[in-house]
């Protein structure tokens, strides 16, 4: 798919990271929905999204504003269908009992090629086959589709790629080729947009492959981590990128902040393998963007992602709101510094596809996402008070109408 609207064509690129992740992306799109003069979020040429990054993708594309993406993800209580992390972590009870099932017939299938030469067969080569019986997620991933089902059903949102009006792809990994696959291009753009990001997100060994019209597909971050190439090669000239997953440094953290340094090994195994994931993918993406700069000269690729020394990144706890929130406002506030702080590096960049960065924002003391949000929100409750109103208005006329015919003579 080429991109047929203005050109040079602009697009957005998000990668994975887990909830965590959507929230540092939302936050800092709320920086640069403020500052960047040109760039609008919901009328871009191509949208990009890998794992958690399809969910703010495919919202985007859908025409749902940063702000709201923020009062879905980290401000749920007011939001019209709210995220809610613990769906995320429920167990994948069906895939367990699909392979307890197997099991017998696994052993029994090992005890018969065990006996048959139970000299010349290593005991333990021969039930091997039993790891079959291993559960290939822990977690259910269905709620994932069933969540975005119900987001895209609002009115004006729609959960199919041929009916929004922004080219949408979401890269998952095809398991059996290990190819790359962006749903929402030629082809693939009749599964449905919920279908696509939950198939984006199945990270091996936490969720479940999806399947989709016969093939499994997985977490699309195991080729690539950005897949920019995917809006360059449909005709995009500026890709903004955003990546929350850096590897964390724990010796700088500690220095900058005169703390004793951690010991990730402390964490256990799930910081140990957050940790050696990060970094493998991080390099991958440095790769990656070194290959962009050859192959693309006439394009402009910016990447936005966290410091590597930025412990709230690392160690927030997902499932409460409070810690949303501060990541969110940390990651608008160092998105505010980095646009200052790599002024002159971008301006001409971005000057090149009529996109300015707004100097008087981001030099504003008295800006914070905490009080734009606030605003929003009295704002939004005042609109709802209004309609509350009219509509008051309106049944105590429909009333007044009908308590009028009531009392109107009858014809004899």
């Amino acid at each position: 798919m080429r991109l047929t609207d203005r050109q040079p064509g602009m697009a957005l690129a998000l990668a994975g990271g887990g909830p965590l992740g959507a929230v540092y992306e939302i936050g800092v799109l709320m920086a640069l929905s403020e500052a960047l003069d040109g760039f609008d979020f919901n009328e871009l040429d191509a949208y990009v999204g890998v794992s958690a990054g399809g969910f703010i993708a495919a919202g985007l594309a859908n025409g749902l504003s940063p702000a709201y993406l923020y009062r879905t993800f980290i401000d749920s209580d007011s939001a019209e269908v709210p995220f809610e992390p613990e769906m995320l972590l429920k167990p994948a009870i069906g895939e367990f009992a699909h392979r307890a099932a197997t099991v017998p017939a696994l052993l029994l299938e090992s005890l018969r090629e065990y006996l048959r030469s139970p000299l010349q067969r290593d005991f333990l080569a021969s039930f091997q086959r039993l790891s079959q019986a291993i559960p290939t997620g822990v977690f259910n991933n269905t709620g994932i589709d069933d969540f975005l089902t119900r987001l895209f059903s609002l009115p004006g949102l729609s959960n199919d790629f041929r009916r929004i009006r922004k080219p949408l792809f979401l890269v998952a990994t095809d398991l059996d080729s290990g190819t790359s696959v962006a749903f929402g291009g030629q082809g693939f753009d009749h599964v449905p947009i919920a279908t696509a990001v939950q198939a984006s997100a199945a990270l091996p060994g936490l969720y479940p492959p999806v399947e989709i019209d016969g093939r499994w597909y997985v977490d699309g971050a195991l080729k690539k981590t950005l897949h920019a190439s995917v809006a360059l090669k449909a005709g995009a000239r500026l890709v903004l990128c955003i990546n929350p997953l850096v590897p964390f440094d724990a010796k700088h953290a500690s220095h900058e902040r005169h703390l004793k340094q951690r010991k990730l090994v402390d964490g256990g195994l799930p910081v140990v393998l957050a940790q050696t994931f990060r970094a493998i993918i991080h390099s991958r993406m440095k790769t990656g963007l070194a290959k962009y700069d050859i192959e693309y000269k006439d394009a402009d690729v910016i990447l936005f992602e966290p410091s590597r020394d930025d412990a709230d990144m690392f160690f927030t706890n997902i499932f409460s709101y409070a810690d949303r929130k501060r990541l969110s406002e940390q990651a608008y506030r160092k998105t505010r510094e980095e646009l200052l702080r790599r002024h002159d590096e971008l301006a001409p960049k971005l000057a090149r596809h009529g996109v300015t960065i707004n100097l008087g924002v981001l030099t504003d003391p008295h800006r914070s996402l905490a009080r734009r949000m606030g605003r929003l929100k009295r704002h939004r409750a005042r609109n709802m008070g209004l309609a509350a109103l009219r509509l008051s208005d309106t049944l105590d006329d429909l009333a007044r109408a009908v308590r009028r015919l009531q009392r109107k003579p009858r014809a004899a």
